[in-house]
């Protein structure tokens, strides 16, 4: 079996690195960070690598590629910290495509694939705690049109997004609406958040809906699981990128007149830090390869996906700042953004904990020590 990436997907990934090298470099995310973490026109330079479409079928304008593809795609979007929400794109892309009616798959995707509208999951709710069967927010059904009430928070890009992928209750069940931005009783809050990416908050309030499917939480969990997946690559892109700025750290900095990468203490703790990286990766590799299969199997795969990403990321990115010392924490070197990116990952769509809890409900077989 062939497990190297095809030509196509080292060319993918070449073009988006180069991208990231010539106009991502950490003094432009900086700027990105100051002037609020979420920027149209590097949204529309993403656009015009195709990046924004690459969930979106063909015949709607995009490039109608797979889970692979997204996933060479977001590990180099990692190795660079990019702030703006491409796997928002993949995630609207995938549920649209894979749920919505065909009016609003054609009214919407070739935005989605243009660039035109960037829409976003809002789903969180503060007493949720990561429990997607926990919504409060309710939809209403009056001479054939839908709202929705409620509230959403921590969503990506909150006061910048075109519109939101958003869960409500509806006739005792969860179903999924697509609710514009601009659509009367809507309301957002932005801020920024803790990598610098921009969030903000939801407030709906008899907000005019468009029903996306009746069998919300089927296609809420088929968006986290895409969500995690996602992440899960960037982490990977941005331990990857970690290593090697300890790495060449080690191999500068000097004590007692020789290179601190001639320790044999640390060496041993750069090769524990690549085990946990490779272990990150391998894990990557399967919750996305695990996209295609069946819901069960495919949540409970992205539930241990998360769970060694986030313990990963833990793992490398502690001791990536510990070897650098001083340096490692201040605002000004880079590293100490991977590690506030690394953080905000493990936050992202169910932590370790909740996830290693899902783990733990799905588990179906066991075998007695005493066998």
């Amino acid at each position: 079996m062939d497990f190297d990436f095809s030509e196509d997907q080292q060319a993918l990934r070449d073009a988006v690195r180069k991208w990231v090298d010539k106009a991502y470099d950490f003094e432009s995310r900086r700027k990105a960070v100051t002037a609020g973490g979420f920027s149209r026109d590097t949204w529309n330079q993403l656009a015009e690598l195709g990046l924004t479409g690459l969930a979106v079928p063909e015949a709607q304008g995009g490039m109608g590629l797979g889970p692979i593809d997204a996933m060479v795609v977001l590990e180099e979007a990692g190795r660079g910290m990019v702030l703006e929400p491409l796997v928002q794109a993949i995630i609207s892309g995938v549920v649209l495509s894979s749920y919505a009616p065909e009016a609003v798959q054609g009214a919407w995707l070739p935005k989605v694939a243009s660039g035109e509208a960037l829409i976003v999951l809002a789903y969180q709710e503060r007493k949720a705690r990561y429990d997607l069967t926990k919504v409060d927010a309710k939809a209403t059904q009056a001479g054939g049109a839908w709202t929705v009430t409620g509230q959403k928070g921590v969503v990506p890009a909150a006061d910048q997004a075109d519109a939101f992928i958003v869960p409500a209750v509806a006739d005792g069940k969860v179903a999924l609406f697509l609710v514009e931005r601009s659509a009367q009783g809507v309301a957002t809050t932005g801020y920024v958040t803790q990598d610098g990416s921009r969030a903000g908050d939801l407030t709906l309030n008899g907000a005019t809906a468009t029903l996306i499917t009746a069998d919300g939480a089927a296609a809420l969990q088929h968006a986290v699981d895409v969500g995690i997946a996602g992440v899960s690559a960037q982490a990977v892109g941005a331990m990857d990128k970690f290593m090697a700025l300890t790495a060449d750290y080690l191999n500068q900095r000097k004590q007692f007149g020789v290179a601190l990468s001639t320790f044999q203490g640390l060496r041993f703790r750069m090769a524990e830090m690549k085990m946990a990286l490779e272990l990150g990766r391998s894990m990557s590799y399967y919750g996305t390869l695990k996209l295609t299969q069946s819901a069960d199997d495919r949540k409970t795969a992205l539930a241990r996906t998360k769970v060694q990403i986030g313990n990963s990321a833990r793992f490398l990115g502690q001791n990536a700042v510990q070897l650098h010392g001083g340096i490692g924490i201040t605002d000004e070197y880079v590293g100490s953004h991977y590690f506030k990116y690394l953080t905000q990952i493990e936050m992202n769509f169910g932590d370790s904990m909740y996830n290693l809890g899902v783990v733990s409900a799905n588990m179906k077989d066991f075998v007695s020590v005493a066998e």
